[in-house]
């Protein structure tokens, strides 16, 4: 038998070479951990602003489905917008919405062909009659629908004018007719503000709904001229001379309701002159002590201000910045001001998304949340609203869109609607914003997986965006002693996966993003 014999130092090498092996071999299953799976990093102790609701709004279509409509149809809208229970499966049946915007009109309705406002869904009816006097009958659509908000257990509502009463503008049109200043004649300022005060108080005793604030100004920075819609352009001025009558009116009528200012069509016109001048740089304007226009001491001014994120999504830079530069010129004038972002859609046209057209899937949902990423990230938005809670256009406007029907259709649930529900039914109001960090990607790379978190004394809700064409396995760290348990709610591009609850696992075990998906964590106690 022949008898193998290595030599000693032949041994030595080849166990050297052994052990490199299984050391690099290691090394790349380690590797691969580290690539397959993405850690979110939670940072309890840092926290940001406080988060006070998301919310919709009732124009237009809500004064047809909610006055006309068949009472099962309108009862599933309104369970979709605003439903907090869950299916058999643990699914929510609807987003949860802790706002509601109720367009208070303007007339137009009752002018019917002579308001010139070809599109007879954005005309409004008025509870102001002409003949002065109210009739709290009028507007009953957007008032059924206001009531299964309150029905439902929503505790924030925005009353929102977008033209004063046709009986007191300059041209008695809810259009402006030169699009410089306020259509508002002056020597109906305080009309106006008792105007308001009578909404306030008629809407209580018809629904007890009271309204939590009341946005005069919509969008002053357009011109809205003849004859897209009711609309009226503001200059600053204008504003703190109509802010300060509505203030007196407020006080002597006992309104509890807060003024919200400015809705600014669009946020660089918060933080700049923009193109307007004078309806421009509002956060000073309004809110640094020395300025002419300072409205901060009176009783009906919360420390807050609006804005729209129309026109500021595109390029994903630009984005970035105008959010930034809002946030430093807040924390310059007053840093105890909170943002709220109070309007958005798809209006853009650019090479990544068209405003026009429906789009009833995730493309269109994806945009939108990374818009939402962003206010809530960079802008350090308090509370974020969509637009049309209901739409019956063929554009990139509505949550649920319907048939062009005045009196009843059919209604279509769009992949928006959930992606809002992914905030609105589990960041719940009252929470803050806490830091959390996501391994391979940066705070500023926002074309990729986005994730931001939120903190009660019993949940963390982690919602993550993944905007890739593939899967991505995630593990969270950082998560504080007791919670124990983490519930999985996705939406995909799948038709059947709306917020679905996919599972319930614990807080240590890594799960999965689906490709082009949104997921929301719950940690519980």
């Amino acid at each position: 038998m022949k008898i193998l014999v290595i030599h000693k130092k032949s041994f030595k090498i080849l166990f050297v070479f052994l052990l490199t092996v299984i050391f690099l071999f290691s090394c790349k299953n380690i590797s691969n951990i580290n690539d397959d799976v993405l850690v979110v990093k939670l940072n309890t102790s840092k926290t940001f602003q406080t988060i006070r609701n998301f919310g919709a709004s009732d124009a237009w279509s809500t004064q047809f489905v909610g006055k006309n409509w068949p009472e099962e149809t309108k009862n599933k809208i309104a369970k979709l917008l605003f439903s907090t229970t869950n299916k058999t499966d643990g699914s929510p049946e609807g987003i949860g919405l802790t706002a509601w915007r109720f367009n208070i009109g303007a007339g137009s309705i009752e002018q019917g062909n002579n308001s010139q406002i070809k599109d007879e869904w954005r005309r409004a009816e008025s509870f102001l009659t002409a003949k002065g006097t109210y009739d709290w009958n009028k507007q009953s659509g957007q008032l059924w629908f206001l009531k299964e908000a309150k029905n439902y257990g929503v505790k924030t509502f925005i009353g929102f004018v977008n033209s004063p009463p046709v009986y007191f503008t300059k041209n008695n049109k809810a259009w402006s007719a030169d699009g410089i200043s306020s259509n508002l004649a002056e020597n109906n300022y305080v009309k106006y503000a008792n105007f308001l005060s009578s909404v306030v108080k008629g809407i209580a005793n018809k629904t007890g709904v009271n309204f939590n604030y009341i946005s005069p100004f919509n969008e002053p920075q357009w011109d809205w001229k003849c004859c897209n819609q009711e609309g009226s352009p503001w200059n600053n001025k204008e504003i703190f001379d109509a802010v300060n009558a509505i203030d007196k009116s407020f006080k002597k009528n006992n309104i509890s309701s807060k003024i919200e200012i400015s809705e600014a069509g669009k946020i660089d016109a918060l933080y700049s002159n923009a193109d307007k001048a004078n309806r421009g740089n509002q956060i000073a304007y309004f809110f640094d002590k020395n300025s002419d226009g300072f409205v901060g001491d009176l009783n009906s001014i919360p420390k807050k201000i609006a804005g729209h994120s129309y026109f500021s999504t595109w390029n994903l830079k630009n984005s970035i910045n105008t959010r930034k530069q809002l946030n430093k010129k807040i924390q310059a004038v007053n840093s105890d001001l909170e943002y709220w972002m109070t309007e958005y859609c798809i209006l853009e046209n650019n090479e990544r998304i068209k405003g026009n057209k429906r789009d009833l899937g995730i493309d269109a949902a994806l945009y939108m949340a990374r818009v939402i990423h962003s206010d809530l990230v960079f802008a350090n938005a308090s509370a974020w609203h969509w637009w049309l809670a209901i739409s019956p256009y063929n554009y990139k406007d509505g949550l649920i869109y319907i048939d062009n029907n005045k009196f009843n259709g059919n209604y279509y649930e769009s992949k928006m609607l959930w992606t809002l529900g992914h905030y609105s039914r589990f960041v719940k109001p009252e929470m803050k914003r806490i830091a959390s960090t996501l391994t391979n990607f940066k705070e500023d790379n926002i074309d990729g997986v986005l994730q931001s978190s939120y903190m009660s004394n019993d949940e963390i809700v982690i919602v993550f965006v993944n905007q890739l064409n593939k899967s991505e396995n995630i593990k969270i760290s950082g998560i504080p002693e007791g919670f124990s348990s983490i519930e999985l709610y996705q939406t995909t591009e799948d038709v059947t996966e709306n917020l679905k609850k996919v599972s319930t696992i614990n807080s240590n075990e890594t799960f999965t993003l689906a490709k082009r998906s949104l997921v929301t964590c719950v940690l519980k106690k």
